[in-house]
């Protein structure tokens, strides 16, 4: 089936490329005397003859009347009067539409598979006291599970022994692993960081965290209707008025040309034209700033937003864990002493606390930061043990080094003073994370990592207020953290410890109420969230392609001084689309009075017709030269 689905885009694609080229010969008489038609014959049939396919299949079956009964109408008196490029000039714009409008829709799917890769393939059971590997599908609550370092979690449950470090970041977006031991719960498609740990599964298939997420974001595509075009609301009446008018003509003056006259000059070239070229400038410019928009839909959406929700890691800050603050408690131990030894200690460490630790020193040492005599090439640790979910220990230069949370200190009985454990305090509040230092089983310093903001996001925040639109931070990683980030960007409204449910609820909650609430995420774990937002943006630098594919728009550059561009740039499109569909209107009821007195015969019509077409492609040019402030 979906290989057949990418034939029928290739074919009509085709279609489209051999119309152009036929309405271009039609134009510039190229082909005049080599052929005994007029070359826009090919767009009618190609193009046109599926229109008309449609239109009556509505009509019939569907009994609606849309844009495509005019565009036949108008198509089929074109021809009755021999204006052939007319008739075949609205076939190929339609035509253009649908092409982007089936593509559009191809890609909506695809978040939904790229989550579904994420489930787990088999699992490691213990049953009659063997362990063995079966299908995923196949566990069971209740059974145990093993679970080895690098492995994804196969169901919900609970860890029955074994200490650990689990990768979330599937459901909460953090990055930085979650420490875990025994009586702790585990979800299914996260990832095991390091060492084996055994588990109770307690929710299993389609009730597993996955899989409910997954089953969500088919739900909330689904129920994302699409918004009905302004040329599909008004066709109806349109519809009604072109043949009254045109019968009318016809039985007053008795002259049936008038009346196929009106015909030809409600032909809705311009008043088709007012939409997709405004939409198509409007999305070409955005991707000259780097915003990739998805169809005209979303760029309809997007001017109704009055609310913007953002995620934290990887949208409001940087998504990496950076080293913020340096302490030492030894009097005979400097800073860059203590993170010469954090920093050597972690060289074999791959959880990001370590990686960032050893990058933060390798950075002071090339920016030449760090004093002559204490300018340490890192050596290579000895006696390297990572402790699973603790820390690590290690041999440096004749030194015991232990590396990890204050717990793992506490476990080790290291003298923590009450002076240490305020300062640490102040930086947890702040939510930051911090790991001691200790040498030879004594405290010898601490460093405190935080993830950081971006340097225009507040400037970003404010834009959008002067939008009138309202910024609210979601986001899975805890309060502190939060409160902390939305204090430093000016957002007033928080919520943390958001699993993607609880991401998708909240914004629920505001389309219930009638606020139209656009959702900025990166994560996998945002893909629930940008799928059912009102509207969605994804970072396309750092974002996860599952992120990606779910949202409306992408910031290719991951510039978020885009978003309010964004928003303005939508507003200023859907303002020109209403502007070129009065403008095509009024032109046409003045054309259609002009035709019914016999001032304009059916050539003056075509004309006038043609004229505002070129209107209205001028009108929406001007969009191509919108520029950000």
């Amino acid at each position: 089936m979906k290989s057949w689905i990418i034939e029928e885009d290739k074919r009509n694609l085709i279609w489209v490329i051999l119309s152009g080229a036929a309405l271009l010969g039609s134009l510039f008489h190229w082909q005049e005397g080599a052929l005994p038609f007029d070359p826009a014959w090919a767009a009618i049939v190609l193009c046109g003859i599926p229109i008309l396919v449609g239109a009556i299949k509505g009509l019939v079956v569907d009994h609606d009347i849309k844009a495509d009964v005019l565009v036949s109408i108008a198509l089929v008196a074109s021809v009755f009067i021999g204006e052939y490029f007319a008739a075949g000039e609205v076939a190929f714009i339609m035509a253009i539409g649908t092409l982007l409008e089936n593509g559009t829709s191809k890609r909506a799917n695809q978040s939904i598979e790229n989550l579904m890769k994420l489930t787990p393939r088999t699992a490691r059971v213990i049953r009659k006291g063997r362990e063995e590997i079966i299908p995923a599908e196949q566990v069971k609550v209740d059974d145990i599970l093993v679970v080895l370092a690098g492995e994804a979690i196969a169901a919900d449950g609970v860890i029955l022994s074994g200490q650990t470090s689990i990768d979330q970041s599937v459901m909460t977006g953090e990055s930085l692993p979650v420490d875990k031991t025994a009586g702790d719960p585990v979800t299914s498609g996260t990832v095991n960081q390091y060492g084996t740990f055994t588990m109770r599964a307690t929710q299993v298939g389609e009730d597993s965290s996955l899989q409910r997420m997954i089953k969500l974001v088919k739900e909330a595509g689904a129920n994302k209707a699409p918004i009905i075009s302004l040329a599909d609301r008004w066709a109806t009446w349109m519809v009604w008025a072109a043949l009254g008018a045109a019968v009318i003509t016809g039985l007053v003056t008795g002259e049936w040309i008038r009346a196929v006259t009106v015909l030809v000059v409600f032909c809705p070239c311009a008043f088709i034209l007012a939409t997709p070229t405004a939409i198509m400038a409007g999305i070409g410019n955005a991707a000259a700033y780097g915003i990739i928009i998805r169809s005209g839909d979303a760029l309809e959406r997007f001017a109704k937003v009055k609310h913007m929700a953002f995620d934290k890691t990887g949208t409001l800050t940087y998504g990496k864990l950076k080293v913020i603050a340096l302490k030492s408690f030894n009097d005979s131990l400097s800073e860059e002493k203590v993170l010469y030894y954090a920093a050597t200690a972690e060289q074999r460490s791959e959880h990001p606390i370590g990686k960032s630790i050893c990058a933060h020193y390798r950075a002071l040492r090339e920016q030449d930061l760090i004093k002559k005599s204490e300018k340490k090439v890192m050596l290579e640790p000895q006696d390297f043990i990572l402790l699973a979910g603790q820390g690590v220990r290690a041999q440096i230069d004749g030194q015991e080094i232990l590396i990890g949370k204050p717990d793992l200190f506490q476990q080790e009985q290291i003298f923590i003073s009450k002076e240490i454990e305020d300062i640490s305090e102040d930086y947890l509040k702040k939510g930051a994370t911090v790991v001691y230092i200790g040498i030879n089983r004594h405290m010898a310093g601490l460093i405190a990592l935080s993830d950081t903001v971006r340097e225009d996001a507040e400037r970003m925040i404010s834009k959008l207020k002067s939008l009138h639109i309202e910024p609210l931070l979601l986001t899975g990683d805890n309060s502190d953290a939060a409160q902390d980030i939305s204090e430093k960007v000016a957002i007033s409204k928080v919520k943390a410890n958001l699993l993607p449910e609880d991401k998708m609820k909240e914004l629920k909650r505001y389309t219930d109420e009638n606020k139209p609430v656009c959702m900025v995420g990166d994560g996998i774990n945002d893909a629930l969230a940008l799928k059912s937002a009102y509207a969605g943006v994804a970072m396309g630098g750092i974002g996860s392609s599952i992120a990606v594919e779910a949202a409306d728009a992408v910031l290719v550059g991951d510039d978020i001084q885009r978003i309010p561009y964004l928003i303005r740039l939508s507003q200023k499109t859907m303002r020109k689309i209403k502007v070129n569909i009065v403008f095509s209107m009024c032109l046409n009821l003045l054309a259609v009075i002009l035709s019914a007195m016999g001032i304009l015969n059916p050539v003056l019509g075509a004309l006038v017709h043609n004229a505002g077409s070129v209107a209205v492609v001028i009108n929406s040019a001007l969009l191509l030269t919108s520029k950000d402030e």
